[in-house]
């Protein structure tokens, strides 16, 4: 049975509950109308004749994220597992120790506003996302009973598009060119001109070694990374997996010239820095040179060295390729990944497959 108290302005409720013969009931306060702390309260009382049993002890919010990510992300790779130890700062820049018991939507969605207003919309969904999974945990717990992520409306800004995030097929092939041009500048630009043949990602990159070259078949394996965040060691690929890719003869010809007239180092690493504390060329310097040469070019959009694998993908689709072939050779994790980053790529080619095939059926026809 609840009874209903008003405590100054607010509205406190406290449910009848005996534990092993003893009078403990649950009280909480803090509701702005009595029909607020009646709702409240009466779902208490349905919980426990289910059997649910009230967390009374409060929880903040940062102390339960924090191990949530304990208990339930020791299977994810280092990449992911930093992005949740963000998603923590964040929560404890904003919420410090409040219990996550008094978190309400309100209040959340105030927090995801203030977040958007300066950071990306995408980078807002990935946040929620993370906080949305371990809101249901602890639903699932008795910690908290309602979901304050429930619908919340994602702020911030609009994301770059996709079709934003490529160079067409023409800067493509004068990227190459002039990128073949300035080999004898420095490794720097060898790496650009693998990251624009193969589509290989930063991290793949920099984790090459020697011996992941088979020049008898033009071929690379790519089976790890360089972990130069931390331990400057190296980890396995994103999704855990080894994939052999087949390259052009005339970037395989440079490199196989390139091992021939320089010398190895002690990790065997083909981006091999030595004035660098990663060890290999940061990413922060392939984009300035990549940046350099796409100013020469007088390109109008600048990209990133992962816009190299962007760029690489939409190419090979435009020259018809699978996209079976694509999403294997990227190594995504399933070919729906492939399609969703290059819809609009997919798009455009089906077009022009359908007004091929109905001119051709309209040629037979006559």
């Amino acid at each position: 049975m609840a009874s209903f108290q008003k405590r100054g302005k607010t509205w406190q409720y406290q449910v009848s509950r005996m534990v092993n013969g003893q009078f403990k009931p649950i009280r909480k306060s803090g509701f702005r109308t009595k029909k607020e702390a009646q709702v409240a309260a009466a779902e208490v009382e349905a919980n426990m004749r289910k059997g649910v049993i009230p967390n009374l002890k409060p929880i903040s919010f940062i102390e339960y994220f924090e191990s949530f990510i304990t208990i339930y992300k020791t299977d994810v790779d280092q990449s992911t597992l930093q992005r949740y130890e963000n998603t923590l700062k964040t929560i404890n820049d904003y919420f410090g120790h409040i219990p996550i018991q008094e978190i309400t939507k309100g209040e959340y969605q105030k927090f995801l506003n203030e977040y958007g207003e300066t950071h990306a919309k995408e980078s807002t969904r990935k946040l929620n996302t993370h906080i949305r999974a371990c809101v249901r945990e602890a639903i699932d717990e008795g910690v908290i009973f309602k979901d304050f992520t429930r619908g919340a409306k994602l702020k911030g800004k609009e994301s770059k598009k996709a079709d934003e995030k490529h160079l067409n097929y023409f800067e493509f092939k004068l990227l190459l060119r002039e990128v073949s041009n300035r080999l004898d500048h420095g490794l720097t630009y060898y790496a650009i001109l693998l990251a624009l043949t193969t589509g290989m990602r930063y991290s793949e990159l920099v984790g090459l070694t020697r011996k992941d070259f088979d020049f008898n078949n033009n071929t690379i394996q790519i089976n790890k990374t360089w972990d130069y965040k931390r331990g400057l060691s190296f980890k396995d690929t994103k999704n855990h997996e080894t994939r052999t890719i087949k390259v052009n003869d005339k970037t395989m010809s440079k490199f196989k010239e390139l091992f021939e007239n320089t010398p190895d180092n002690i990790h065997g690493l083909v981006f091999y820095s030595p004035q660098s504390k990663h060890k290999v060329l940061t990413n922060n310097t392939l984009n300035k040179a990549l940046k350099h040469l796409l100013n020469k070019l007088n390109f109008d959009q600048i990209i990133t060295m992962h816009g190299l694998r962007h760029t690489h993908a939409s190419v090979l689709l435009y020259l018809r390729c699978s996209i079976y072939y694509v999403s294997e050779r990227l190594g995504h994790k399933d070919i729906q990944t492939t399609h969703n980053y290059y819809a609009h790529v997919i798009k455009e080619l089906r077009a022009e497959d359908e007004q091929k095939a109905t001119k051709e059926l309209d040629r037979m026809a006559l």
